[in-house]
């Protein structure tokens, strides 16, 4: 053999060992990736075609105290077809009467639908839609219809299940009753009873089910049912009775566009257990329309202007320094303190007067000069008056974003402290609270000196079970002594019965209220920029309070009027007589003519006659069903509403007699 022939015979060899060398390393890489890795990549591989995808819990329903739903979750469907997994003879034997079932369901033409899923088959589509956010009687009949009734393996029925938050009120109560939402990244906002409840009775607890990547990003479920069933959350009682969150809603609403104010709110509190019946949160848009824009009532804390004179007497008449019959000498409307001047709304002042006068006509020089007098040598203790009645402390609402209660104090740095702070308070600036703080204290005082805590929701349930009920939580037994209680009560009295008192204007013959204005400017010091608060607190009936409320208008225009008594109190007053007496109905019993009568006038017949005829049923025909409501359950019996409108038949006749707690169902237009 030569030397090349022997050459070409070794590179031949090399050539063979390395492709042999390589075959080896072929055949070991293959065993590993089989028996040693194996398990790894074919659960790399699942994942990549498999996954397992969470099923949102059905959120609980959140109802008003008598059981109309203010939030609730809305199951939604989306149908898809699996056109690959059907058999040719199911898909051929049930194609057209699938297409003429869909057309009778959506109006659809059933020889196009037909035509579009046949290419769609040919083209292998395993995700062709259907139908998209159908609700739940919806998809039961589609789920009925040929081929779709054969379910997932021989149909290739796919069922995606989503749910929607729906507000029954639409806008009314929208930022109390609130929501829960998640971002894109993952932060969860909480607003309202919906947002503060959520987590731990709401939201209930979530479902798994699998679902395989077809391709082109989209993913099928496997199978038919799912793999960790949802557990929907509990239901949430609220507080809130919707007949009376509606007075409180529109009663605001009005005055905000008669006034055209930026802003305003109204909380109506039950007295004895704290209870929210209403609270309403309106704001005015670009456009100058009102929504539920924020939670004022819990979240806005402001100066409180003259409804803070209340807790200024309070401190000092439970201190002895004063009496409501202690002279006052309003100093002809002017008082200067540094430079700085507290005048009266009435020019030239009120002359000497008792501090119960002083209240009453709400001179500020009045009563700055009976808290400046008690207290200019030791302020503190005024200010540890305050807090014995808890008007420093958060009231702990279980909604987020409650405002702070802002007390000047002069032994803490930083804390609007100055050398008029002290005559500034007297008459309700340099401090701020919530209409939330402001009404739980004059809560106190309707409810004989026991604090109690605003409370908006009754219980967490399932359909069969309480799971928790929430009773009324004291903040403090006794604000104050019995004595002082009684002389504030009167005071309160006064302001509305009497001629002279700033809410003289809310006085009705029949039906007695108690509560303080306040007008509060904004800026004090631009002159230019001067907008003012307008308030009214108090509560009714003023013998035996059942409701107290506030009312907080911002910025009312300063040319139709800014006062509390003239902007607030008619809120007061109409959500007072509306909820009480069923304000502005007639005399039903006797069909009196509207129009014959001034509402004054309505008031005293309806109140007259509804005490005479307590056992009789009156005629409600052609009445708005919110006033038929309101009167039936003054008389003790109980409601039930079948559709909307005002009243076309009643189930117990006219002049027929009637116990307490029967049932009445009322049959609207």
């Amino acid at each position: 053999m030569s030397e090349k022939e022997t050459n070409i015979l070794n590179k031949l060899y090399f050539i063979s060992g390395c492709m042999f060398i390589f075959a080896l390393l072929v055949i070991f890489k293959l065993s590993k990736i089989q028996f040693v890795q194996g398990e790894a990549y074919r659960s790399l591989a699942e994942k990549r075609s498999i996954k397992n995808v969470v099923i949102p819990s059905n959120r609980g329903n959140v109802y008003s105290v008598d059981g109309s739903l203010l939030a609730t979750s809305v199951p939604k469907y989306d149908i898809r077809l699996d056109l690959v997994t059907s058999s040719e003879r199911n898909f051929q034997s049930n194609i057209q009467a699938l297409c003429d079932s869909i057309s009778a369901f959506n109006g659809s033409s059933s020889l196009v639908l037909q035509k579009r899923i046949r290419e769609a088959r040919q083209n292998k589509n395993r995700y062709f839609l259907l139908a998209r956010n159908i609700d739940y009687s919806e998809y039961l009949r589609l789920r009925s219809f040929p081929l779709l009734n054969l379910g997932a393996y021989k149909g290739g029925l796919i069922v995606e299940q989503t749910t929607k938050r729906d507000y029954p009120l639409g806008g009314i109560a929208q930022r109390s009753v609130g929501y829960e939402r998640v971002d894109a990244n993952g932060f969860i906002t909480r607003v309202g009873i919906d947002g503060a409840f959520g987590e731990k009775y709401l939201r209930g607890v979530d479902g798994k089910r699998l679902k395989q990547n077809i391709g082109k990003g989209q993913w099928k479920p496997i199978d038919d049912f799912n793999q960790t069933e949802p557990q929907d959350g509990y239901d949430v009682i609220t507080t809130i009775d919707v007949n009376v969150q509606d007075i409180a809603h529109h009663a605001l609403l009005e005055q905000l566009e008669k006034y055209n104010a930026d802003h305003g709110s109204v909380v109506v509190m039950e007295t004895k257990t704290g209870a929210i019946r209403a609270i309403s949160n309106l704001g005015r848009n670009a456009e100058g329309k009102y929504y539920e824009r924020l939670n004022y009532a819990v979240g806005e804390s402001h100066e409180p202007g003259s409804t803070f004179k209340l807790m200024a007497l309070a401190v000092a008449l439970e201190d002895q320094k004063i009496d409501t019959t202690t002279i006052v000498d309003t100093k002809k409307g002017v008082l200067s303190f540094y430079g700085k001047k507290v005048r009266d709304s009435k020019k030239g002042g009120y002359g000497k007067i008792s501090v119960a006068e002083a209240f009453e006509v709400s001179s500020n020089t009045g009563i700055v000069s009976a808290i400046d007098e008690a207290y200019k040598q030791n302020p503190s203790k005024f200010i540890d008056g305050l807090y014995k009645m808890n008007l420093g402390d958060s009231l702990g609402l279980p909604i987020v974003g409650e405002g702070k209660a802002i007390i000047p104090d002069p032994r803490i740095k930083n804390n609007r402290w100055s050398g008029i702070a002290l005559q500034w308070m007297a008459y309700g600036y340099g401090v701020s609270f919530t209409p939330l703080q402001t009404l739980t204290f004059y809560n106190a005082i309707a409810n004989d000196g026991i604090m109690v805590k605003p409370r908006f929701v009754e219980e967490v349930r399932t359909i069969d079970q309480s799971i928790e009920v929430f009773e009324t939580k004291v903040i403090n037994p006794q604000i104050c002594s019995k004595e002082t209680v009684q002389k504030l009560q009167k005071l309160l009295q006064n302001v509305v019965e009497k001629d002279h008192g700033t809410g003289h204007g809310l006085y009705a013959k029949n039906f007695s209220m108690a509560g303080k204005t306040g007008t509060c400017q904004k800026d004090y010091i631009n002159k230019e920029q001067l907008n003012y608060i307008s308030t009214f607190s108090g509560y009714f009936p003023a013998e035996n309070p059942k409701y107290s409320c506030i009312v907080v208008i911002h910025e009312p225009d300063k040319s139709v009027g800014y006062y509390g008594a003239d902007v607030s109190g008619p809120v007061f007053k109409k959500i007072a007589q509306k909820i009480y007496t069923s304000a502005p109905v007639l005399d039903v019993i006797e069909n009196i003519n509207q129009t014959a009568l001034a509402v004054e006038e309505q008031y005293q017949r309806y109140y007259t006659t509804s005490e005479k005829y307590k056992t009789v049923m009156p005629n409600l025909k052609g009445m708005p069903a919110m006033d038929a409501i309101a009167i039936l359950e003054n008389m003790g019996l109980k409601v039930k509403i079948i559709g909307q409108g005002k009243v076309q038949n009643q189930s117990i006749n006219r002049g027929e007699k009637v116990v307490p707690k029967t049932t009445v169902i009322l049959e609207l237009s």
